[in-house]
């Protein structure tokens, strides 16, 4: 079974960075995808970064400029460096993961708190 485990999250002062980590086991396969999303309370779970494995990249317009994305495919890896923080970034950060080779199926992480104090 595809595993996703975060690292990284808490709290960080307004302007500062952080960096979080997710690392995927349990299967032979590199994913196809992978991602971060993020939900704020009482808001709905929004991607804020794609990256495939062949490196292209996508960002939501909130956090271009100021987060970037990277994996390692030898890892099954993926990072989300977060600069310039705002308040407005405090949500739970998910890990997601698709898995062509696995019929196409999504896997996400247990999700950990970033929090931006200003």
């Amino acid at each position: 079974q595809v595993q996703l485990v975060e690292s990284g999250g808490g709290l960080v002062q307004a302007g500062g960075s952080q960096r979080l980590s997710c690392a995927a086991s349990g299967t032979i396969f590199s994913p196809s995808v992978m991602a971060w999303y993020r939900q704020a309370p009482g808001k709905q779970r929004e991607q804020v970064a794609r990256i495939t494995n062949s490196g292209s990249t996508i960002y939501a317009d909130s956090v271009k400029g100021r987060f970037t994305i990277s994996r390692d495919n030898a890892k099954n890896s993926v990072y989300l460096q977060m600069n310039s923080l705002k308040p407005e970034d405090t949500a739970v950060y998910y890990c997601y993961a698709n898995y062509w080779q696995l019929g196409n199926r999504d896997y996400w992480g247990q999700g950990t708190q970033v929090t931006v104090s200003s």
